[in-house]
């Protein structure tokens, strides 16, 4: 009714328009869950070195032995609390999600922001093309910019509130270890691609490229969350590391950081540059979790209606 009501009110030309991008958006839909679907099999019946799929159970898995080999916490269980949970995140997050409605909406996302973009004239929003570079340059750039806004978009999940709803469900983990990166809310996935979209888009980031530093990023946030003791030595201060990602997830804050810290993903300069930095020690039994973890929901569902339940509730 509210489709049709929006039509009415508009002039014909107007009209034609409407329903020509309208037209448009629900192809793209279309398109995208069964391109998405056939990507999903291939990745899956196909394996190779730009496969995805295989890269993430592979990655996933190497960790995993370490931690089975070399544990920090040794009275922590192999298969740890929530462990399967938390797998399950891994699939959901990464490929189910995406499956289910993700892709579709992103790509009509962007190809709305685009035509909203011509409005004024503007066809291309690349400013500065790194694609011409030598590869490994170009690869660094990409990722930079890409932690940065990521350390950025981070400490806005735990400052503004309304994220910080969602984004309990990582802090969720009452254990530690390599899968506790993959157990996040849905929306962070919608929040952090759309912030991510605009800087990227403008220095013209190529799929393969993406595709390497999604990667990289994966494996060392994942060994970021395990159950290892790595010794950085003076790389500390540019690397994140298990030891001081720890402290970001203790369940009690310290008065003078009521908000968190230690918000970088594989990077740790920025939190030294911008003082967000805190790491007194490597206390491999310090608590992590929620304050408030008893009240907290222990399955899949609760934990991904709970963020909507209390946003809600505020109002």
């Amino acid at each position: 009714m509210i489709y049709f009501g929006v039509i009415c009110l508009l002039h014909d030309s107007h009209k034609a328009n409407f329903l020509t991008n309208m037209e448009k958006y629900l192809k793209i839909i279309q398109g995208a869950y069964s391109g998405y679907f056939n990507y999903f099999i291939n990745e899956i019946l196909n394996p190779s070195w730009h496969n995805y799929f295989y890269w993430l159970v592979g990655a996933s898995l190497a960790i995993w032995l370490l931690e089975i080999k070399f544990p920090w916490r040794k009275n922590q269980p192999l298969i740890r609390q929530d462990f399967w949970l938390d797998i399950f995140y891994l699939f959901w997050n990464y490929f189910l999600f995406s499956l289910v409605a993700y892709n579709a909406l992103s790509m009509v996302g962007v190809e709305a922001f685009n035509d909203f973009l011509r409005l004024f004239g503007i066809t291309n929003i690349v400013a500065i093309n790194v694609s011409h570079l030598p590869f490994w340059s170009k690869l660094l750039i990409i990722f930079i910019i890409r932690d940065f806004m990521q350390w950025g978009i981070h400490r806005l999940l735990h400052r503004v509130p309304w994220m910080w709803e969602f984004h309990k469900v990582h802090h969720s983990t009452e254990e530690m270890g390599f899968a506790a990166l993959l157990r996040y809310h849905w929306m962070e996935n919608v929040i952090y691609r759309s912030l991510e979209y605009i800087p990227l888009a403008m220095i013209g980031v190529g799929v393969t490229d993406f595709f390497i530093v999604h990667i990289f990023t994966l494996v060392t946030g994942q060994l970021g969350h395990a159950n290892l003791k790595i010794n950085l030595g003076p790389f500390r201060y540019l690397f994140n590391g298990p030891q001081m990602h720890l402290w970001h997830h203790a369940k009690y804050l310290p008065e003078s950081h009521p908000y968190g810290f230690n918000y970088g993903i594989t990077l740790s300069i920025w939190d030294f540059i911008f003082g967000t930095n805190y790491w007194p020690s490597d206390d491999e039994n310090l608590p992590v979790g929620l304050p408030e973890e008893d009240k907290f929901p222990h399955d899949f569902v609760g934990q991904n209606l709970r963020p909507f339940e209390r946003i809600f509730s505020k109002k």
